[in-house]
């Protein structure tokens, strides 16, 4: 007799052919992700939100802009506008040095790695006149670092990355500035 009424308990819970809550539990959240996705693709293909603001901070200036009175600039003067690109470009010639490598037995040999490379600087920042006085010894300083490589250390886009980053660091700590802005590879051979 006692069996009967827990039977029961259970069928009120679930009633027979009804869903389960799991089931209405997964229905109601995957209906609220699609509103959400629908509300957001409405507000922002149609021209609501904040998209109005973002375009006025990012309309261009007109060229023929009046400089700023006395009154409103404080100082009295207008600044100079500000050229757009100053960047300059000086090759280096062909860097060629020996780098250590490991054969699949575990040898240590070495191997050429040829590399032609090229630095951008900002020509208005201070220090870019001694760029092209000290190019000898910029790049000196590239192959100083060069000839402490492995063939390992070139391996992938990363390790690309890493060596530009070094002779980058190293051609502003040569010149003593920041005017040196990136390290351009034409190319990379390893022999």
């Amino acid at each position: 007799m006692g069996k009967k009424p827990a039977r029961k308990a259970t069928d009120a819970a679930a009633p027979a052919g009804g869903p389960k809550p799991i089931v209405m539990i997964a229905a109601i959240l995957g209906l609220s992700v699609v509103g959400a996705g629908v509300g957001f693709f409405a507000a922002t293909s149609l021209g609501g939100g904040d998209d109005a603001p973002m375009e006025e901070a990012h309309a261009p200036e007109p060229a023929h802009a009046a400089p700023a009175p006395a009154a409103e600039g404080g100082h009295g003067e207008a600044a100079a506008p500000k050229p757009v690109n100053e960047m300059a470009v000086t090759p280096f010639k062909e860097i060629i040095v020996n780098i250590s490598a490991t054969t699949a037995t575990g040898r240590v040999t070495t191997r050429f790695m040829k590399l032609n490379v090229a630095l951008v600087y900002d020509e208005t920042l201070a220090g870019a006149d001694r760029i092209e006085e000290r190019r000898l010894f910029i790049r000196d300083s590239f192959q100083d670092y060069l000839r402490l490589l492995t063939e390992q250390d070139l391996r992938g886009s990363l390790g690309l990355v890493v060596v530009k980053q070094e002779l980058l660091h190293r051609a502003r700590t040569v010149t003593e500035s920041l005017a040196p802005q990136e390290i351009l590879v034409a190319d990379l051979i390893v022999q």
